[in-house]
């Protein structure tokens, strides 16, 4: 499969993702909106589609004017369909391409949270890769709700975690795709004082068994991909 991951920055790109594609068989490609080269090739001849995460907010249009561009694309994408999967911003604007709301949190999560799957969950493709419970990194402001038709697969005490809306689109509000490094970026860049040393010290003790989730997880979605385009 030619599978292409929407990026949103510098330092929320594929990481972890791109090694298990490559194991996989697949070819990736990165690319965003944002960039003022074109893709690779068309993204209409995509196979399955990655949509990242980003410092940015999905409703910020007025600062990234790119932004809607991407939605309609993401409309358009649901209507074929092709196998998607949203992360964090990636699943925001997965919402509302296809119409559900989206809000800013009272409270951010950033750190590790609890996550726990629905009874949906257990015979879903690709989050059954998942424990029914589990410790996730968390880094989001915003929140959205369940699409029109899709059915719920996460939850954490503040939010949705996890949707699949029909049977080739899925998003996840956590993130399955971190790396230490990056996280390391992150936490330099946006977090100061007590609360920096002890984020850094959760993740260097966390880190190894989320990359495993994560590295089920991309699996998981590439099999399910797999599957839907043999048709």
């Amino acid at each position: 499969m030619n599978v292409l991951s929407l990026v949103h920055g510098e330092d929320a790109r594929t990481e972890l993702f791109g090694p298990v594609v490559a194991e996989a068989g697949h070819h990736l490609d990165e690319w965003s909106f944002a960039w003022p080269t074109p893709p690779p090739q068309p993204v209409e001849t995509y196979d399955a589609i990655f949509v990242f995460g980003g410092s940015m907010h999905p409703d910020e249009d007025d600062r990234h004017t790119w932004l809607s561009d991407e939605v309609d694309w993401l409309r358009g994408l649901l209507a074929r369909p092709v196998p998607t999967l949203g992360i964090c911003l990636g699943s925001q604007l997965i919402a509302r391409a296809a119409g559900g709301w989206i809000a800013r949190l009272g409270q951010p999560e950033i750190g590790w949270y609890d996550v726990a799957l629905t009874e949906n969950a257990a015979s879903d493709p690709v989050l059954s890769a998942l424990p029914s419970r589990f410790e996730a990194l968390q880094w989001h402001h915003y929140e959205h709700g369940l699409p029109d038709g899709a059915v719920a697969l996460a939850q954490s005490p503040a939010c949705l975690q996890g949707f699949r809306l029909g049977e080739s689109v899925w998003g996840v509000q956590f993130h399955p795709e971190v790396t230490e490094p990056q996280l390391g970026l992150w936490i330099d860049e946006d977090i100061e004082g007590d609360e920096q040393a002890r984020l850094l010290d959760e993740t260097r003790a966390k880190i190894g068994a989320w990359n495993d989730l994560g590295r089920r997880l991309c699996r998981s979605f590439l099999a399910a991909a797999e599957r839907l385009r043999a048709g």
